[in-house]
């Protein structure tokens, strides 16, 4: 084994109430400079309540015990995290503890073991468990809870089989792969919403291996719960509101309200996420989609839509030069598009990192502008600087008006207004769809009213949709 990875999922809808995000990882392989052995950690606040998930991978064989204890001080001594809510991992009002934990058991001998696993009699192998019998003298242990072991020992098999070792070495089986949890004591400050911390009611609702699974020579572990909040902050910082469906281009719209004491960044951005796929392409037709609003501050989602759809036409010409790019599509993901509101900066030098985006795409839709490809922005400058890379505003309708407000000169911006968009920045993170928000009035900094009509860019008149606007303004400060 190489190293630990932890991967963190969550339901769209809990998005929102899910912040404070941040990671860590402890090295213990070789003294601190592998990772074959350490942990990694995940913590954050879910609905007003401290968060923490920590995958450990220890050292292994019987007479190591002593050194799995030093490797999980250490881990936990090394692991700490910025803000006021929660520094170290004990800190946190519940903490998950799971992965190869490597623990055997002992005294009895390998025939023993497997007498009791052939006769379904693993109460007799509880015992002398050697994390059972740690949790009663570590006091590093005092508080960590787990269910019972009512599966088999998860290792040592053979793999591709479901039998245990039978190589020379003839390993005892173990249950080496854990989960375990801690609830913090009440008390001890308050939490990051203000309120004092009340004691989280968790129930275990299932602990099981996976035995179907053998690539391995040990069985994945698998656990459920069910976490009793004494209080829960579920009030959304951002509030987002779409159409059902898009059906036409002048329904491209997305209105957000803000809280009060959301704070706003204009590096924020607001991300078309497609509900399902299977793969990294850009998917093509129509689909469900679900718009986020990415704060900066909070370096999270904090607002999302209920999933709507899109069945915009697609562009022929589009698909097929998309299609025809071959390998240039390879190297740089077209799944992206960013928007900024007028006078904008441009992204943060800080996250001027290229990264090729894993999210799915957007097919090309005639009416919205998309990014363009990978090709025509090869001339522009890569600078992350509004002074060095200026760029034509471009309305959402391409049509033939010369007199338009949204064409001017490659290199001249020209006069912006609510609907002025920007080619994307390539150092860009996230996904940043082609949208037209409705935003607040530049010159008075109010909102448009319903009792106000948005002008329309190039003599269209406004859908339904626009004539009603934001509360909480644009993206751009």
């Amino acid at each position: 084994m190489q190293g630990v990875i932890l991967l963190l999922f969550a339901k769209y809808y809990h998005l929102p109430f899910l912040r404070d995000v941040q990671t860590d990882c402890t090295r213990t392989g070789l003294g601190g400079y592998w990772g074959n052995k350490g942990g990694v950690s995940v913590r954050l606040a879910a609905f007003g309540h401290m968060l923490c998930f920590l995958n450990c991978h220890l050292p292994a064989h019987m007479d190591k015990a002593e050194q799995r204890k030093d490797n999980f001080q250490t881990i936990l001594s090394l692991q700490q995290f910025q803000g006021p809510g929660a520094q170290g991992i004990l800190d946190h009002d519940l903490v998950f503890w799971f992965g190869d934990l490597n623990f055997r058991i002992e005294s009895y001998d390998l025939h023993f073991v497997k007498f009791a696993i052939d006769s379904e009699q693993l109460h007799q192998l509880w015992e002398k468990d050697q994390l059972n019998m740690a949790k009663n003298t570590w006091p590093i242990l005092k508080g960590f809870q787990e269910g019972p072991l009512n599966f088999a020992p998860t290792f040592k098999f053979d793999v591709g089989t479901n039998k245990y070792d039978t190589s020379a070495k003839k390993r005892k089986p173990a249950w080496t792969d854990r989960i375990l949890w801690k609830v913090k004591a009440p008390g001890g400050g308050p939490s990051p919403s203000g309120r004092e911390r009340h004691r989280l009611q968790v129930t275990q609702h299932s602990y099981r291996s996976h035995m179907e699974y053998t690539v391995s020579d040990h069985k994945p572990v698998a656990a459920q719960f069910i976490l009793h909040f004494a209080f829960r902050d579920d009030v959304p910082l951002v509030r987002l509101e779409v159409a059902d469906e898009w059906v036409r281009p002048e329904q491209a719209v997305v209105r957000y309200r803000m809280e009060t004491v959301f704070a706003r960044s204009s590096w924020d951005w607001i991300g078309l996420y497609r509900v399902t796929f299977s793969e990294e392409s850009l998917p093509k037709g129509h689909g469900d989609f679900i718009l986020g609003y990415y704060s900066h501050t909070h370096s999270i989602l904090i607002g999302v839509t209920e999933p709507f759809q899109i069945s915009l036409p697609t562009s022929e010409l589009a698909s097929s030069s998309t299609d025809s790019s071959g390998a240039s599509s390879e190297d740089e993901d077209d799944s992206t598009l960013e928007l900024l509101a007028p006078k904008s900066r441009s992204p943060s030098p800080g996250k001027s990192k290229r990264h090729r985006s894993r999210s799915p795409g957007l097919a090309r839709f005639p009416g919205l502008a998309l990014r363009p490809s990978s090709r025509e922005r090869r001339g522009t400058s890569r600078s992350p600087s509004p002074q060095s890379r200026r760029l034509p505003w471009v309305a959402p309708d391409r049509g033939s008006d010369s007199g338009s407000r949204g064409s001017s000169e490659e290199g001249v911006p020209g006069p912006p207004g609510p609907w002025a968009f920007q080619p994307p920045v390539p150092q860009s993170l996230g996904l940043l769809p082609a949208l037209r928000l409705e935003t607040v009035d530049p010159g008075g900094g109010s909102s448009w009213g319903p009792d106000r009509e948005v002008p329309a860019p190039n003599g269209l008149s406004p859908s339904p949709q626009c004539r009603q606007g934001l509360e909480g303004g644009g993206l751009g400060p």
